[in-house]
């Protein structure tokens, strides 16, 4: 009687044990720093997936944003070797190359031999579980700008509070090893109407968007992305025609290229880069960006 009593239990406890697992979930993936230099953070699994190819161009296509460059180009290597460097926002026009300036830098400083710098994209929508992310980075002991692109916030969005403490705030503060940057096309993070309509309604109105403005404060560094000019978008054009060897005269290049721009509504280094895929596809020309 006491055997099978015994046995009922230990039943028992293996089935509120194998619940416990379940609810649990599977543990945390344990991430091969050496696979890849960049990686995409996966929050379900607490896991980073490794990109071995990414999507990026090289430094030198990038045309038209020559200071900005620069600034970030230093901060960077700052931070790789070891020194004090800031948060970066790149904020302003679309398609003028604020993603593709990132993972343009992180490339060449590693192809330099300068360390091995890893890039680790979050998405938007998983900002909210930095504090995770910034736990596993921390761990791997690796150098590692975490990228968030297209960042900003909506009415009744509270992830942004997570973002603040992992760059500035909390007791232990942001880890040595790691840097956030993140592209936005909006220099306070949230829409003009939102903080006028706070501001508007409140019995305070200068508190009232303190906290969110503020967090765009904790980017030490705000680098600023305008819509270019004719000549910086033919000069991005040429770039590129050179770079792939597409054989167009430079006025037939140009006059196709501004005939582009205009049914595109605009010019950018987007556009320029659509530009070029459609030449290049008409010549049968690759443009990998391996």
């Amino acid at each position: 009687m006491a055997e099978d009593t015994t046995l009922a239990i230990l039943r028992e406890l293996r089935r509120l044990a194998d619940a416990v697992e379940r609810l649990a979930g599977p543990p945390p993936a344990t991430t091969d720093w050496s696979a890849a230099d960049c990686f995409v953070w996966s929050p379900s699994g607490h896991r980073l997936n490794p990109v071995t190819r990414p999507n990026r161009v090289a430094l030198s296509l990038i045309r038209g944003v020559d200071h900005v460059r620069d600034i970030l180009h230093e901060n960077t290597l700052r931070f790789t070797e070891g020194f004090p460097a800031n948060n970066v926002l790149l904020w302003g026009a679309r398609g003028m190359g604020k993603s593709s300036l990132v993972k343009a830098v992180h490339a060449d400083i590693n192809k330099a031999g300068q360390g091995a710098l890893k890039l680790v994209e979050v998405h938007r929508e998983d900002i909210s579980t930095l504090p995770t992310l910034l736990e596993v980075i921390k761990s791997g002991g690796h150098r590692t700008i975490v990228f968030c692109d297209d960042l900003s916030f909506d009415h009744d969005d509270t992830a942004y509070k997570s973002l603040k403490a992992a760059l500035d705030g909390g007791i232990e503060g942001r880890p040595e090893n790691v840097l956030f940057y993140a592209t936005s096309n909006r220099r306070h993070l949230l829409p003009r109407h939102m903080m006028e309509n706070e501001q508007s309604t409140a019995i305070n109105p200068s508190e009232a968007v303190e906290e969110k403005v503020s967090l765009s404060d904790r980017f030490g560094l705000w680098l600023g992305f305008h819509k270019c000019s004719q000549d910086d978008y033919l000069t991005m054009i040429d770039g590129y025609a050179t770079h792939f060897n597409l054989p167009l005269s430079q006025e037939d290049l140009h006059r196709e290229a501004l005939e582009w721009a205009t049914t595109r509504g605009g010019r950018s280094g987007r556009v320029a880069w659509q530009y070029i895929q459609d030449a290049a596809g008409r010549f049968r020309i690759s443009t990998s960006r391996d």
